[in-house]
C-alpha cells in the first residue's frame, strides 16, 4: 500500500483540472492521517480561516488506521484521474 500511496501522491499533482476547496480538504486529511496519525494540538484560531478548516477536516478522521486513509487517499485520486 505504501508504494501505492507514494504514487497517488505523484499523480495528484498531474491531475488535467485542479479539484474543488471539499476534495483539497479530503485530500489534505488523508494525506495527514496516513502519513502522520491522528491530529495533535490545538486547532488554529482566530482568522486562520484556512488553518481551521483543515484541521476540522484532519480532525474527523481520528481513529482512522494509517493504512485505510492511504487506501482512501488512493482510491480518491484514482477517481479524480478517470474523471479527467
Amino acid at each position: 500500500m505504501q508504494e501505492a500511496f507514494e504514487q497517488a501522491q505523484k499523480d495528484v499533482q498531474g491531475l488535467a483540472r485542479k479539484p474543488g476547496n471539499d476534495i483539497l480538504l479530503k485530500l489534505y486529511a488523508l494525506y495527514k492521517q496516513g502519513t502522520v496519525g491522528d491530529v495533535a494540538g490545538e486547532r488554529p484560531g482566530g482568522f486562520d480561516f484556512v488553518g481551521g478548516a483543515k484541521y476540522d477536516a484532519w480532525a474527523g478522521l481520528r481513529g482512522l488506521s494509517r493504512e485505510e486513509a492511504q487506501r482512501e487517499y488512493v482510491n480518491l485520486v484514482k477517481t479524480l484521474e478517470a474523471r479527467g
